[in-house]
Order: structure tokens, then sequence, then C-alpha cells
């Protein structure tokens, strides 16, 4: 069975500002590491993760490419969203393995400085 829906499940949620949906996705125990920032472990703290960073809004992230390879997914993204009233579209590349139907880990690789750069603009 695919794990690809799971996935696009995931960014529909985000696309409908429905974080909740999403969180619901993960597992309880999830590794979530937004590179180049340092990782947390667990729902509660990518909740957190989320609320001390900014919730973004208006998201239309479009997956670009997927492919899967067994429990892992990978994304070619661009994520578009608004952040702090600003306009965002980040090229990312991510990467979701997947436990019991749940997202067990997320990894999204960026280039910090054009986000940086973006949010200061």
């Amino acid at each position: 069975m695919s794990n690809i829906p799971l996935i696009e499940n995931f960014v529909a949620a985000f696309n409908r500002d429905d974080l909740e949906a999403a969180f619901g996705l993960m597992a309880e125990d999830i590794l979530y590491h937004n590179i180049p920032m340092p990782p947390v472990r667990g729902v509660a703290a990518v909740r957190q993760f989320f609320l001390e960073t900014g919730l973004p809004t208006h998201n239309d992230w479009r997956i670009l490419h997927i492919a899967e390879n067994g429990p892992v997914v990978m994304t070619e993204r661009v994520d578009n969203m608004q952040l702090a009233g600003k306009p965002i579209s980040l090229p990312v590349m991510g990467i979701f393995e997947i436990e019991n139907g749940r997202i067990q880990a997320w990894r999204d690789y960026f280039d910090l400085a054009t986000f940086q750069r973006q949010l200061a603009g």
C-alpha cells in the first residue's frame, strides 16, 4: 500500500490552514527537523515550534515531484505561505518516514538565507 496519499493529505491540511489535521497525521513521538534549525521530537514540540516561529497562513504548498521507497516518501515542493504578514515562497525538499500509517519523521531541507531574506523584505 502506498504512503503517498498520506503525505498528499498532510500537504492538503496545511493548504487548508488546518494545522490540527496535519498534527493528527503525525506519530506522537515524531522527529521533526526543519533543517538547518535544531530538530524537535513529539507532536507537542512540533506544535510549540510553529507557535514560536509563527503560524504560517494562506499556505499553498505545491508538490512538484513525489516519490516513494517503502516507508519513505520524498517531496520536491515550493512552499508558498504568509508568515508575519509577509509572502514567502520557498523551494523545499521534504523527507517523510511512515510507520503504522503515521508520519514518524519529517525532515525539510531549504535555504535559510532565502527564507530570512523574504521574511525581512
